[in-house]
Order: C-alpha cells, then sequence, then structure tokens
C-alpha cells in the first residue's frame, strides 16, 4: 500500500484542449430537443465552458486534500480515499460508487460524514471513510476478464482487513448499490449493516403480485418499462460490445462528455438542463476523470461482466439473501424506483426505509445533506452492534 496523488501531466490537458478546439460537429433535427439524445446548441456551450472556464487544478487539488493510496488485490491497483474521523470511535463506512461516476461523487458528504462536530451535527453520527475505485474505473487498474461484482466485493472485504476494520458499514447507488449488497451476502461476519440509495426491484410474473399495487407503485413498474424501452441503450452497448465503445470515447472528449450528461438529464430531476440538479464543476470534474484515465471502456467492461446477473434478475431469479441489516434510501427522480413489497420480499433484513420528495440516481451530488442524514440515520440503528476499528 503507498500514497498516492493525482498529478495529471499538462501535457494532457493541452491534448484535451487541442480536441476540443477541434471537434468534427455532427447536425441535428429541428425541434428535437433532448429526445433523440444531447442538443447540440447545449453540447457546444458545454464544451466551450469546459475549454475555456474550467478549471481541472482547482478540481485536482480538492481530491487531492484528502489522503489517497494504491493498493494491489488480486491482481489490480486498486485507488481508494481513506479519510480517518477526527471522532476516535467513529464507524468505518465503505463507500462506492457507479457508472457513470467516480470517487468524485462524495466530495459533498465527505466533509459531513467525517466530521459532523464541524458541521454542526453530533460528534456520535463520525465515520471514517474508505472511497474505492471500481477497478477499470478512475484510476484503478483492469487488466484481466472476471472483475464482476462477487470479485470486486472480495477485493472490498480485503481492503477493509488490510485497513484494520474488523465492523463496518456498506453504501452505494449503482453499481456500488449491487457491489455493498454483494459485500454483505459474502462477508456478514464484518459488515454491520448495508446501506443503498438505488434498489432494483423486479416482479416476479405472478398476476397476484401485481394485482396489491397502488397507483403510485404502478408508475415505478411504467419508470422500469421506460427505462428498458428508451434509457438503457447504453447498457446494452456495454454489456455486449464494450470494446467497440471504448474506440470513440477514448479518441473523442466530446464524445465522452455527451454519453456521460445524458444521464445526468435522464437519471435525474432536472427538466431541461443537468445542471439544475447537478454543480456544472462537479460534473466535469466526473467526466474529465474518465477521459485523462482513458477509462471508457474499461468502465464499461463491469456491464458485460454482470450482463447475465442482470438478465436473470429481470426474468424473476432471486439472489441468495442478504443476512445482515439493510437501509434503503429512495430518491424519487432515480431511473429505478424500488416498490417496498417487491423489496421485502427479495430483502428480508431491510429495517430502514426513507421515501425522499426530491433527488435522483446521483444522490450524492444532488442531495448531498439529505443521503449523509439518511446514512447517519442508518448508522444509528446499528449502534449496539458497532465496534470501532
Amino acid at each position: 500500500m503507498y500514497p498516492f496523488r493525482i498529478d495529471i501531466p499538462q501535457a494532457q490537458l493541452d491534448d484535451l484542449h487541442r480536441r476540443l478546439d477541434a471537434t468534427r460537429w455532427p447536425d441535428e433535427l429541428p425541434g428535437v430537443g433532448w429526445d433523440r439524445g444531447v442538443p447540440l446548441s447545449y453540447l457546444k456551450e458545454l464544451v466551450a465552458y469546459w475549454r475555456t472556464s474550467f478549471d481541472w487544478r482547482a478540481a485536482e487539488a480538492q481530491l487531492n486534500a484528502y489522503p489517497q493510496f494504491i493498493e494491489e488485490i488480486d491482481g489490480a491497483d486498486v485507488h481508494f480515499l481513506h479519510v480517518r474521523s477526527p471522532e476516535p470511535d467513529a464507524t468505518p463506512l465503505l463507500l462506492t460508487h457507479g457508472w457513470p461516476g467516480s470517487v468524485a461523487e462524495f466530495l459533498d458528504v465527505i466533509g459531513p460524514l467525517t466530521d459532523p462536530r464541524a458541521h454542526g451535527g453530533d460528534p456520535t453520527d463520525a465515520f471514517h471513510l474508505v472511497i474505492p475505485s471500481i477497478p477499470g474505473y478512475g484510476f484503478s487498474s483492469l487488466t484481466e476478464t472476471g472483475w464482476d461484482t462477487a470479485r470486486i466485493a472480495r477485493a472490498w472485504a480485503e481492503l477493509m482487513a488490510r485497513l484494520g476494520y474488523d465492523r463496518y458499514i456498506a453504501q452505494g447507488g449503482d453499481a456500488g448499490a449491487v457491489i455493498s449488497l454483494e459485500l454483505g451476502r459474502i462477508d456478514p461476519e464484518h459488515v454491520i449493516g448495508v446501506h443503498v440509495n438505488m434498489l432494483m426491484t423486479f416482479p416476479s410474473g405472478d398476476p397476484a403480485e401485481l394485482a396489491g399495487l397502488d397507483e403510485r407503485d404502478q408508475a415505478r413498474l411504467g419508470k422500469l418499462a421506460r427505462f428498458d424501452a428508451e434509457l438503457s441503450g447504453y447498457m446494452k452497448l456495454q454489456q455486449t460490445r464494450p470494446q467497440t465503445l471504448a474506440y470513440a470515447l477514448t479518441d473523442s472528449p466530446v464524445g465522452q462528455l455527451a454519453w456521460i450528461v445524458e444521464k445526468f438529464l435522464d437519471w435525474t430531476g432536472a427538466t431541461e438542463l443537468p445542471e439544475e440538479v447537478v454543480d456544472r464543476d462537479r460534473l466535469l470534474t466526473n467526466v474529465t476523470i474518465y477521459w485523462l484515465t482513458a477509462t471508457a471502456g474499461s468502465s464499461a467492461q463491469f456491464y458485460y461482466e454482470g450482463a447475465a446477473g442482470v438478465r436473470a434478475a429481470a426474468a424473476g431469479a432471486v439472489p441468495p439473501p442478504v443476512t445482515v441489516p439493510v437501509g434503503v434510501a429512495v430518491f424519487p427522480d432515480d431511473i429505478f424506483v424500488p416498490i417496498r413489497s417487491l423489496a421485502d420480499r427479495d430483502l428480508p433484513t431491510i429495517t430502514h426505509w426513507t421515501e425522499f420528495e426530491q433527488g435522483g440516481h446521483f444522490a450524492a451530488l444532488e442531495e448531498p445533506a439529505a443521503l449523509a442524514g439518511d446514512i447517519r440515520a442508518f448508522a444509528r440503528t446499528l449502534r449496539p452492534a458497532t465496534v470501532a476499528a
């Protein structure tokens, strides 16, 4: 394990600017808005901001303000932030991002979670944070096949053991939710609870199960159907041909930007522009990490590795049980909004469930205070079993 500091050579930033200046723009049909993808006028304006106003060095300094490390685990160099709380009895908390995210998602919750005393909170709610980059994302390497959800979960268990954390909470959204739940399955001796801010609930096909759903839950099924019919093209491509996609996104920063920024409109409560709910500089920090690390293709490999599991879940297969307590934060503008009765069917150890009035898929970016507060509330229910590292 050795310390790591992000230090992008200036030549790479100069190359990014050169490529942005030389963008070959497509035509666009009139009056289509976002219906067929990212609008040309919006993307041109965002690219101009990326080229002339976005400050990568400032973003780099924000990330480097926190201790970072690289640890070789199972053949991968795993990058992670390790932020110890000033409170010695803080609870260890493992935060896992998803796609198209990165460790930068959590910048706005690190302070409140590690040092609640300094943010007007209760010091007994403090956490020691471990925030890893999934292999193939950001500054974590991916050099071989087979890095599916289970393998990542095993790597996270090993990382926490090497850091000396015997009992801890796992938390995540998107892929981070899937990984965190798997971690709870395979390592219940050390995981005291799992908190997720995304949960996929699929109907089994039993008509009686659907007949009991109210209007709100029927609408949530409708969101699932819309995702499958309209919004899942990215997933199906990444599940089947990640290498082909990699050539386009690794060669074109504007292509990489469009591929990601679209999700910040489709998967959030934004109605016209992603910046309605996510800070523009934070969004571009996330995209720039993908670009500078050339991880468009390697990050998509996670979808290829997990394709069979997604198909099985959609067909009604129920994974092995999670025996530790589970907390769920439900944000209404997410692409997947869980149905409680179906969630209880698949995860009978749910002990904490919060329905929020606003927020979407990128909760740590959209609603950091709400997410941090819900993690704290869930952790309080686990305190009798918590042993600080």
